[in-house]
């Protein structure tokens, strides 16, 4: 309960609190301290963590971690006969230096000595060599002399291949000034000839013309004024608001011919306010038609719009494969059937003629899917016309031209897709 009062910062009760220990006694023993002297009292508002930290009666924590199991308070000294190790303090040299330096640290007399254990982090790049006649025959170039691509490789041995301070050291007075880009040109040149002539398989190839490109349109990038800045955040967000209004669209396109959809399947089911009204004797009562001409309209519309990334900065070739959102997920489900039908893959490599060719052949097989609904729903409606004129005329038959018909087209539906050719009035087949 001291605890709990200390940390809601509650003042402890006037009468001390009841509990076994004072009922019964407590079977500890007092503690004794060595000096005589009680320790401090702790002051009135301060944090009883905060005073252990000021009190030296306290044990202190250990400057350095104890990896014991037992930890550092349960650790029991083991005392012994023998005398404890001295430490001395001995000279010892690093042989990653080459200037011969001595340097002093304690160290057991007693322990072997050995070689200094940072040393092996002293990793130096393998410079390659070669001979005046090497050079004359593999090595010798219009730009370059036998003197100044010495001094290149003397430099690259001196600073272990940076090439910035190389730069820096080779353009001095009197010399031909070069670029960072050019001395690494020269460098990579030099020993991929040689790593042939060696027999390297795995050789590494600069490409100057790509890194200058690079510079300098990072040097264009770090130059851009505050106006330069503001027009490209101007035009990044009319860009999202082109592609905002294009989704809209796309998004309204959608929804107008769901509502299409839905209007010509009411009126193919029978109402039933129809029923409640008189019925009048009309001759020849003929079946509404649908009007089929929204399913042009969506067969000229149809297919996949992939959306172009045309965004500054680095993005994946693959997002390019990616269907729109939009797109519904029958029409999904029928891509991959027509994928598996073929044997080609769901996901393939997205290289640049890929992503073309693959997003093309996906959005033709949506068209296919729309002009097989759009021809299923004219084969139902030319049937039902066929039996209104029966109905309407016994003993006749009305033949339909074949040309109208799709029983001569060689066109075969998804596997696993079933297409109501004849429908019902009460169900009938939508694009």
């Amino acid at each position: 309960m001291a605890d709990i009062r200390d940390i809601l910062e509650l003042e402890s009760p006037a009468t001390p609190e009841l509990t076994r220990e004072s009922i019964t006694g407590s079977d500890k023993p007092k503690k004794r301290y060595s000096s005589g002297a009680k320790p401090a009292k702790r002051p009135e508002g301060m944090h009883r963590e905060v005073f252990a930290l000021l009190s030296k009666d306290a044990d202190m924590p250990p400057i350095f971690p104890s990896d014991t199991a037992d930890g550092y308070k349960q650790m029991k000294i083991k005392l012994g006969m023998r005398k404890p190790r001295k430490w001395k303090w001995m000279p010892f040299k690093n042989p990653a230096r080459t200037d011969d330096a001595v340097f002093h640290h304690w160290r057991r007399p007693s322990d072997e000595p050995r070689e200094y254990p940072f040393a092996q982090f002293n990793k130096k790049v393998e410079i390659f060599t070669y001979t005046d006649d090497e050079y004359q025959q593999h090595l010798t170039c219009d730009d370059w002399t036998k003197e100044e691509t010495d001094n290149l490789i003397d430099l690259a041995q001196r600073f272990d291949c940076r090439f910035i301070i190389m730069a820096d050291r080779y353009n001095t007075e009197g010399v031909t000034k070069r670029s960072v880009e050019d001395i690494k040109d020269r460098y990579y040149k030099v020993q991929g000839i040689l790593g042939k002539l060696n027999g390297d398989k795995k050789l590494y190839v600069y490409d100057v013309e790509h890194e200058k490109k690079r510079k300098e349109q990072l040097g264009k990038l770090f130059e851009r004024t505050i106006e330069q800045i503001e027009e490209e955040q101007f035009l990044l967000g009319e860009m999202k608001k082109i592609e905002a209004r294009k989704k809209e669209r796309d998004r309204k396109t959608q929804d107008l011919q769901k509502l299409i959809s839905q209007a010509d399947s009411q009126n193919d089911m029978p109402r039933k306010s129809d029923k409640k009204l008189p019925k009048k004797k009309v001759p020849n009562p003929a079946r509404p038609r649908v009007d089929t001409n929204y399913i042009f309209q969506a067969v000229e519309t149809a297919g996949i719009k992939f959306a172009d990334f045309k965004n500054s900065g680095v993005s994946l070739r693959s997002q390019r494969m990616k269907l729109p959102p939009n797109v519904g997920q029958k029409k999904v489900k029928g891509i991959e059937q027509s994928l598996q039908f073929l044997g080609l893959e769901q996901s393939p490599p997205a290289s640049e003629d890929i992503c073309q060719c693959f997003n093309k052949l996906r959005s033709e097989m949506v068209l296919l899917l729309e002009i097989k609904g759009a021809l299923a729903t004219c084969d139902y409606e030319l049937q039902s016309l066929r039996h209104q004129y029966e109905a309407m005329a016994p003993g006749k038959t009305l033949a339909i031209p074949a040309q109208l018909t799709n029983t001569d087209l060689d066109i075969k539906p998804n596997p696993g897709e079933i297409i109501d050719v004849v429908g019902s009035p009460g169900n009938p087949t939508n694009a």
